[in-house]
């Protein structure tokens, strides 16, 4: 006898059940697509946001926003003087007055005729020379060659009783005769702009050459880039002169001497051989950009009105 298979009672499949079955799938698999794509983009919206956040913070830490205006670009050649004149402040009342050479006429000038780009460059190797000698564990180290003073590690020593008579394989009577003649330049620059007996100005101390780098600060006198007031640091000090000795943008980035007017900040951008000079009171509170790359040089010639503060020309031991 035959083996029949016995049948059930089968229903015939529900063509709406199935397609419900269908959508249901497929919506649920586009809502587990939808829930992912969600996800993704929230978390690349996350990360966007913390991104620009960082952005943001960087800009502002490392940007000068109350900066206004550049008064004197480095791409700029001063074929005249170029001077800005500003109240003076009282900061001199505090001191002796010496008539023909106590500040009357306050404000700041830049020059770009007083020393050359060659002569610049030769000044520069004299302040690479010193500077190689020693260097300071941070971002600024200086060399000041009338009191021998020089950076090195976290300390200064003087290269005159350091180095000894190795000195003068440094340096020569040439360098020297070369560092005089720029400082004689400025003074009488200075004179000329505010008026000055020059004969009554006088070189004074601290006057030196400055090397600013990237390098983080380890001690304070690294952080070169606080506002300050020259005068009120350095009470002998009436006027002040800079000679730059390397190009803001191509040897090094930020480093540039912002004068700090409140809300139209004027800054000078370094050229070799440009020279920046003011009178040293609160009327030319400034400050020095932290430099971001590269190498900055410079040296800082300081004038005062007091005969007692006044220094003599550095000369070869």
């Amino acid at each position: 006898m035959p083996l029949q298979l016995r049948r059930g009672n089968v229903k015939p499949a529900d063509s709406n059940s199935v397609e419900k079955k269908i959508k249901r799938g497929n919506a649920q698999r586009q809502g587990s697509w939808f829930r992912r794509l969600r996800g993704w983009l929230l978390l690349g919206l996350l990360l966007g946001l913390l991104l620009l956040s960082a952005g943001l913070a960087w800009l502002y830490s490392s940007s000068d926003d109350d900066i206004t205006e550049v008064w004197v670009r480095q791409s700029q050649l001063l074929q005249e003087k170029k001077f800005f004149e500003v109240p003076c402040s009282e900061d001199y009342e505090n001191y002796q007055r010496y008539p023909g050479c106590t500040p009357q006429k306050c404000g700041r000038a830049v020059t770009d005729t007083v020393v050359t780009r060659e002569e610049a460059e030769r000044i520069r190797r004299i302040a690479e020379r010193g500077l190689a000698l020693g260097g300071s564990d941070g971002g600024a180290s200086i060399l000041d060659l009338h009191s021998g003073a020089l950076s090195r590690g976290q300390h200064f020593v003087n290269i005159y009783r350091y180095f000894g008579d190795q000195i003068k394989d440094v340096f020569s009577e040439e360098d020297f005769q070369l560092y005089r003649t720029m400082r004689q330049r400025i003074q009488e620059a200075v004179a000329r702009t505010f008026g000055l007996d020059v004969s009554r100005l006088y070189l004074t101390k601290p006057t030196f050459f400055s090397r600013m780098n990237g390098t983080e600060a380890k001690t304070p006198h690294d952080e070169y880039w606080h506002p300050h007031i020259d005068k009120v640091t350095y009470g002998s000090f009436d006027y002040t002169s800079l000679l730059y000795l390397s190009d803001y943008g191509s040897d090094f980035g930020g480093g540039r001497f912002v004068f700090m007017d409140g809300v139209a900040n004027r800054t000078v951008e370094p050229r070799s051989g440009r020279v920046s000079f003011f009178s040293s009171g609160s009327e030319n509170l400034h400050r020095v950009e932290k430099v971001h790359w590269g190498t900055r040089f410079a040296i800082t010639v300081s004038f005062t009105c007091d005969p007692a503060h006044a220094i003599t020309d550095p000369a070869l031991p």
